[in-house]
């Protein structure tokens, strides 16, 4: 999937008069730019995986996974379409440690798909990772 320049954010963030936040302003940033412009933080981190997960792109996704969690390859649920993202909670829980709760919703096959998960994020020379997550 392509997204337009100036097309909203999929991580649905918007500004504080509630307009949409451009892909190319918002997470597209990091996902288009990964080896110079690192996420900042675990929460954007998390918003631009997201993204990648609506875009398919599994070597960003890849790349910000952790190296003692990541998978030998990523595949994507055939004819998934992504509906939104709800960040619940974002804390930092030490020095190089954070983690987000979120609720991601897609719909596969014709079911509606709800993804409940609080993920856990390391830092390491200043490049934000997923390490895992508990679903609820």
């Amino acid at each position: 999937m392509d997204l337009q320049p100036r097309a909203a954010c999929p991580c649905g963030r918007t500004t504080a008069k509630g307009k949409a936040v451009a892909y190319t302003d918002c997470c597209g940033r990091f996902v288009e730019h990964f080896d110079t412009t690192p996420a900042p933080d675990a929460e954007q981190l998390m918003r631009s995986r997201y993204s990648a997960f609506v875009l398919e792109n599994a070597a960003y996704l890849l790349a910000t996974w952790h190296s003692s969690q990541r998978p030998a390859e990523l595949d994507f649920e055939a004819g998934a379409k992504w509906l939104g993202l709800q960040v619940k909670d974002f804390k930092t829980t030490g020095a190089s440690t954070a983690e987000v709760e979120f609720v991601a919703r897609y719909r596969a096959a014709g079911r509606a798909v709800r993804l409940h998960e609080r993920s856990r994020f390391v830092c390491e020379a200043n490049r934000w990772f997923y390490v895992d997550g508990d679903q609820f």
